[in-house]
């Protein structure tokens, strides 16, 4: 019995296990999407029957519009899926598409080269924002309304300076600066004062260390946690003996 079972596995060929690895298969056009949907398209591209094409490829559309639920924050996104639909097809898919089919030039076609803007700054710490703030507070009229609006640019110009110099800034350095940009043109009251470099740092300190305090906040109280459960316990192993005492004297 052993024999023939041994001749017989003799004779049968040793079955063998043919893996598909991933890097033998046909290249992702488009890999968020995985090979499935892929094959999906390849096999639309070989229906004959126009009608039935086309119900492939919306039923398609559904698909991929179902594995990426976050292109439906983005504007006439469908229109996107069909775009996708076209490119992973190469172009050679031929449905009826709600939308213009795309050119097969679009993906090789580079983009304009976008200018870098030239705009010479002559104090870069405060930006260009700051300088547009000033020619906007320039050609206001005199009044209770530009002052303030004046004294609300002098403390960002301190607050953008103190982001790269943490030390200190002198308020007259910034007021000197602010004459310079606006070309005399702004002054601040001579009653004006600005906000303290404490306060600003503070507050900016304030701001990236919040999540610091809470997790000393949550440390603290975890302490106060712990302390109280050790005094309930040293409570408990003390009342039992108390409770013995007590039983006792009343004849228990």
């Amino acid at each position: 019995m052993a024999k023939s079972s041994k001749d017989k596995e003799e004779r049968e060929p040793a079955k063998k296990h043919d893996l598909i690895y991933n890097t033998q298969q046909p290249h992702l056009i488009i890999p968020e999407y995985g090979r499935n949907i892929q094959k999906l398209i390849q096999y639309a591209c070989t229906i004959k029957n126009k009608e039935e094409r086309n119900n492939v490829a919306n039923a398609i559309i559904a698909i991929m519009g179902r594995l990426n639920p976050m292109l439906r924050d983005i504007t006439d996104f469908r229109h996107k899926l069909w775009d996708h639909l076209f490119i992973i097809s190469n172009f050679k898919l031929e449905v009826d598409s709600p939308y213009p089919v795309p050119s097969k030039e679009i993906l090789t076609t580079k983009p304009d080269r976008v200018k870098y803007p030239a705009a010479k700054m002559k104090f870069k710490h405060y930006g260009k924002a700051v300088e547009r703030l000033i020619e906007k507070a320039s050609e206001m009229k005199s009044g209770e309304e530009k002052t303030a609006f004046i004294e609300a640019i002098a403390n960002l110009m301190k607050k953008s300076y103190l982001v790269w110099n943490r030390d200190t800034v002198s308020d007259s350095v910034i007021l000197q600066e602010l004459e310079d940009l606006s070309k005399g043109k702004l002054k601040v009251p001579e009653n004006f004062r600005m906000t303290s470099t404490y306060d600003i740092l503070a507050k900016t300190k304030g701001i990236n260390n919040r999540d610091d305090r809470a997790g000393e906040r949550d440390r603290e109280t975890r302490g106060r946690d712990n302390r109280g459960r050790d005094n309930r316990g040293r409570d408990r192993n003390s009342g039992g003996g108390g409770g013995r005492y007590n039983n006792r004297r009343r004849g228990r």
